[in-house]
């Protein structure tokens, strides 16, 4: 048995796959903050898994980035090449708002007392200028101890091509200080972007005892629990990795459950001969969106954490996953009076949304869908978690209506046009300003709400085609049912095409492959096989900025030189919508991605069916209001686990399931496919 848990905002899902009786196993339990693995453990019991049967246990979580947005992590000391100790508050010198008169810079996780300098120095090339000083790092080292600190981040000046001086420092800080947590920037990135591979191993040192303790607390709990199989960590590449791996880069964790899902969703697609998906993922905290083009997710080469304007920017191997703070429980609030805003705060899983009944008192987005009887009240959770629908409606009376003159259905109304409009920009940041068509892509959507607003963001950006999974409640769990094991690797080389320095690249892209292969291999479940995909930053000489270029192989072969070039001049014509084939190009960094597959869950076949659904899933009728109209329209409600393969349901229409519910609006067509999946045309106009 697989087992595979997501700890989210507000619930923690668990989805396990018993291969002996080909059943999928779902649970859902509200996250625990206080202590995560207890929500995470109680989720599995409401699975009914059995952790004694399972080999593997899967995992993502939303530690790592809630403890840098909320600066819980440790204290943390930074040591640096002498006079660079401040490169981690200089940044890039930029302003986002040029105009905005309250414009914040980003907050280092370091403060500059406990950001420390080393006399030593490499040039470029990694020729070392100023020889390493033992004496002086051990001496820093006892100073760095007495300073109280729990972890260090060792970043110095071009390490990226030569790693001796960072290594050594690391080794002499766990001689003199074995419970430090310390991290070097090499570990993590091998670029050379200095600010942001400071940024990085700052973050990453920062989260590093936390992530340390929990990890060993999961492996321990999970073993009093009768668990005997391996435990493997979800990256931000969408990707597993062992424990050892994890802790080591534990800043890879970031958006471990969000990438899980894309992963998940490009299975799927593959399943469907569908290669150009956009991943839409609302859950009760934020709404994300990804693209997966081509049958690959898109990858970011820059994260901010917190956004562009004054987010930490964080330089590792991530899926390009745009985030917006638009989930069922973002507030709706007043502002300036009459201004009615939605998120990006949430009330979470405690206290929650008003209708929870946990003692919230701010109206959310799900507050509004249980006003429009989108929800039904006593199903929510498969009946599990009854809602209190006149709590929602009073405190939305009380501070969004009243105050505006309106009537609370059309208070309730706008409050989610407002959500569903944030959500369409999510789509939008990850497809029209990376130069592509939404229009061209079918949307997925998941999570606890996805289903339930996805069609009103289909209408927004005139998507014609949506999908969504079994299971979409834990679909970012079943997503790491369907991961593959994956490693990253990445070297900067910077050279131009015309030098004709062909076999040193590819030589290099054969040693990241090996780098690879070997973390894959180190005490984690047997691969069926391994699959090696190179990429590489380039641009044309004289730019600054890079696109992301896919990479043929042997470039020792004077056809794959040519077709280097003529890749990178039509990336950039897709991004920017102009290219220059005759100018000179250069390569800037080299990556490389292996990935192999563990045993996954084969979805079950429905029985067959008539187009028109059974009267056993036909649960009843009740008024909605949709977008149209703040009067409710009588619609049939269904229930999605008695529909058979071949049916198909028209909108105005609900289709129920235990964790989430889909909403169709008029003129919207389902049909359920063979493995249970709904396939919607959506109505346009």
């Amino acid at each position: 048995m697989h087992i595979a848990t997501d700890i989210g905002g507000t619930f923690t899902d668990v989805a396990a796959y018993d291969p002996a009786s080909g059943r999928l196993l779902l649970g859902k339990w509200s996250t625990t903050p206080r202590q995560l693995t207890e929500g995470l453990f109680t989720a599995i019991g409401d699975s009914g898994a059995a952790l004694r049967e399972a080999d593997l246990l899967i995992h993502g979580s939303t530690l790592v980035v809630n403890a840098i947005l909320e600066q819980r992590g440790a204290k943390t000391a930074l040591i640096t090449t002498k006079g660079f100790r401040d490169i981690y508050e200089i940044g890039r010198i930029n302003r986002p708002e040029s105009f905005n008169l309250f414009f914040r810079k980003h907050v280092p996780l370091i403060p500059r007392y406990l950001r420390f300098e080393l006399n030593e120095r490499l040039n470029a090339q990694g020729e070392v200028l100023i020889p390493f000083d033992e004496a002086e790092a051990r001496e820093l080292a006892r100073r760095i101890v007495r300073q109280g600190v729990e972890a260090v981040a060792v970043l110095f000046l071009h390490s990226y091509c030569n790693p001796e001086h960072e290594a050594r420092m690391k080794a002499i800080l766990e001689e003199e200080a074995p419970h430090l947590y310390v991290s070097a920037s090499h570990e993590l990135s091998r670029e050379y972007y200095e600010y942001e591979r400071t940024s990085t191993v700052a973050a990453n040192a920062y989260v590093g005892p936390m992530v340390r303790a929990y990890l060993r607390d999961l492996e321990a709990r999970g073993s009093r629990e009768g668990l005997r199989g391996r435990v493997m960590i979800v990256q931000s590449n969408g990707g597993l990795v062992d424990t050892t791996t994890a802790t080591t880069a534990c800043i890879g964790m970031l958006e471990s459950g969000p990438a899980a899902g894309v992963s998940g969703a490009n299975a799927l697609g593959r399943s469907l001969g569908l290669e150009n998906l956009i991943c839409f993922d609302m859950g009760g905290t934020t709404a994300k969106a990804c693209v997966i083009e081509g049958g690959l997710p898109r990858m970011a080469s820059d994260y901010f954490l917190g956004g562009y304007t004054s987010g930490l920017a964080i330089r590792i191997p991530s899926m390009d996953i745009h985030e917006v703070g638009m989930g069922g429980g973002s507030i709706a609030r007043l502002e300036g009076g009459r201004l009615l805003h939605v998120g990006p705060q949430s009330a979470g899983a405690d206290p929650g949304p008003v209708c929870y009944g946990r003692g919230g008192r701010e109206p959310t987005v799900t507050d509004a869908n249980v006003i429009l009887n989108r929800l039904d009240p006593r199903r929510f959770l498969g009946g599990a978690m009854p809602l209190d629908a006149a709590a929602a409606r009073r405190a939305l009376r009380e501070r969004v209506a009243h105050p505006l003159g309106l009537n609370v259905e059309r208070a309730a109304q706008g409050i989610i046009e407002i959500a569903s409009a944030g959500m369409a920009n999510a789509v939008r940041a990850a497809t029209t300003q990376r130069g592509l068509d939404p229009r061209d892509f079918t949307l997925v959507a998941y999570g606890g709400a996805g289903p339930l607003h996805v069609s009103a963001v289909a209408r927004e950006l005139h998507i014609p085609r949506v999908l969504v999974p079994q299971a979409p409640g834990h679909f970012s769990a079943l997503g790491m049912l369907l991961a593959d094991l994956r490693y990253d690797a990445v070297r900067t080389f910077l050279t131009p095409l015309s030098d004709g320095r062909w076999a040193e690249v590819e030589k290099i892209y054969q040693e990241l492959a090996a780098e690879c292969v070997e973390v894959l291999r180190r005490g984690t479940t047997p691969t069926e096989s391994l699959s090696v995909l190179r990429f590489a930053d380039m641009r044309y000489v004289g730019q600054q900025y890079t696109v992301l270029v896919p990479i043929p192989g042997d470039l020792t072969l004077a056809a794959a030189q040519a077709e280097v070039k003529r890749r990178l001049d039509a990336v950039h014509e897709q991004r920017f919508s102009h290219s220059a084939p005759a100018e000179p190009a250069e390569f800037v960094t080299l990556r490389v991605s292996v990935s192999g597959a563990i045993p996954r869950p084969t979805l079950p076949l429905l029985p067959l069916g008539d187009p028109e659904p059974p009267a056993a899933a036909l649960r009843g009728r009740r008024g909605i209001v949709f977008a149209d109209s703040v009067e409710p329209l009588e619609s049939p409600v269904y229930a999605r686990e008695a529909l058979l393969a071949g049916n198909c349901v028209t909108g105005p229409a609900v289709i129920e399931e235990p964790a989430s519910t889909t909403l169709l609006f008029a003129g919207d067509r389902a049909v359920v496919n063979e493995v249970g999946l709904l396939l919607i045309e959506v109505a346009q106009g």
